[in-house]
């Protein structure tokens, strides 16, 4: 196989066969010439079914996660939404993080649950708990590895094992790592979800959502719910984010190494208690994430020592890191889970510390972001 870096510019890529150019092109229109009733070219016919922009983009993400199948959806949660509409019935049982992304909750909790879907979240680091949370109608374990916003790393692995020797399907949100960092799908995941707004679009310019599969079977169901109910993004949508995720892997690893000086940073701040990131050894869920990701991600999560009031402070206080939800961009972001991206858990167990601060690490010169966070954490001293 050929390298990420090489899949990730060239996958489903070939010059125009008419013109020679190189970047592929943003196909706008709607409908398609047929060569008589039926005579469909290249599979395309109406571009809410498919569009040769779009199809350039999954071909790259089939790549890049190592799979057979993918599909682009115009944001994160149409993923998700096409996904579970696909995999569960009324009555039908799922599991999830006990600390899973606020918007997940709130569809799973607000909405699937009129319909009659039932879930349970449990610890999913404890293989215990989730074999306690399991019951003969669940269908799905939904894991996030790492989970936003406390950073928490499920085995892949091993909750595999679990989830199919209990007759369910195991998702896996790879959002936050990337696939740069982690394939769930070799590690024994039966689909792959990514809000692509994040590290693969990579700018902060588009919204977008993809699912990966091996399963052929689920692939075509997939194909057909989306068709249905229209979930696609637009042609400069796909093309953004394709063009975004070519550098996927230099951006990734700048991300990184900038994660882990801001992380040790706030590991040695008398205005933090706690710093929630996977690369420090002390992280509970460390020797998992070194064994299943190749480095540890630009999300950082901390508990202010001084409670609400100064982890507001501390999200006021910067200057560098803009206070914005959302994350995965080259610009570093700062927010306020339990007020802002995880409002919705408030008084469920999913409910976020009211003293959690959330970093989405960019790109930016290191020691300009360790500048600006100290300044932020000085202040509330």
């Amino acid at each position: 196989m050929q390298g990420f870096s090489t899949r990730a510019i060239h996958a489903g890529q070939v010059p125009d066969p008419t013109t020679g150019a190189v970047t592929t092109s943003i196909h706008t229109s709607s409908t398609y010439a047929q060569d008589g009733v039926g005579g469909v070219r290249g599979g395309y016919e109406y571009s809410r079914s498919a569009n040769p922009t779009r199809t350039v983009l999954q071909d790259q993400l089939a790549a890049l996660e190592g799979g057979r199948h993918a599909h682009a959806f115009g944001s994160g949660m149409g993923a998700t939404d096409t996904l579970l509409r696909v995999l569960l019935r009324p009555g039908d049982h799922l599991v999830i993080p006990h600390d899973a992304y606020g918007g997940t909750f709130r569809l799973v909790d607000k909405v699937l649950a009129g319909y009659g879907v039932e879930h349970t979240p449990a610890d999913l680091a404890d293989h215990d708990a989730l074999r306690a949370a399991l019951r003969p109608t669940t269908k799905v374990v939904w894991c996030e590895t790492p989970t936003n916003p406390l950073l928490g790393i499920a085995d892949i692995a091993v909750l595999s094992g679990v989830a199919h020797a209990a007759g369910a399907r195991l998702v896996v949100d790879n959002t936050f790592a990337s696939p740069y960092l982690q394939t769930p799908l070799a590690l024994g995941a039966d689909v792959v979800v990514h809000s692509t707004t994040k590290y693969v679009g990579g700018h902060s310019d588009v919204v977008g959502g993809a699912l990966v599969t091996d399963d052929d079977a689920l692939a075509e169901q997939i194909s057909f719910v989306q068709n249905s109910t229209g979930s696609v993004p637009g042609p400069f949508d796909a093309w953004l984010t394709l063009r975004g995720a070519k550098t996927l892997a230099v951006r990734m690893e700048r991300h990184c190494d900038n994660a882990e000086r801001v992380a040790e940073m706030l590991a040695a701040h008398p205005a933090v208690s706690s710093v929630l990131y996977p690369g420090l050894p002390e992280h509970p869920g460390h020797e998992v994430a070194a064994k299943q990701m190749r480095r540890f991600g630009g999300m950082v999560s901390f508990l202010a020592a001084g409670g609400l009031d100064a982890a507001l402070r501390i999200c006021a206080g910067t200057r560098l890191f803009t206070l914005a939800e959302s994350l995965g961009g080259i610009e570093s972001l700062i927010e306020h889970p339990g007020q802002m991206t995880h409002a919705s858990t408030a008084g469920s167990m999913l409910e976020v510390p009211d003293s959690l601060v959330r970093l989405s690490v960019g790109i930016e010169d290191a020691d300009d972001l360790l500048d600006d966070l100290r300044a932020a954490l000085d202040a509330v001293r």
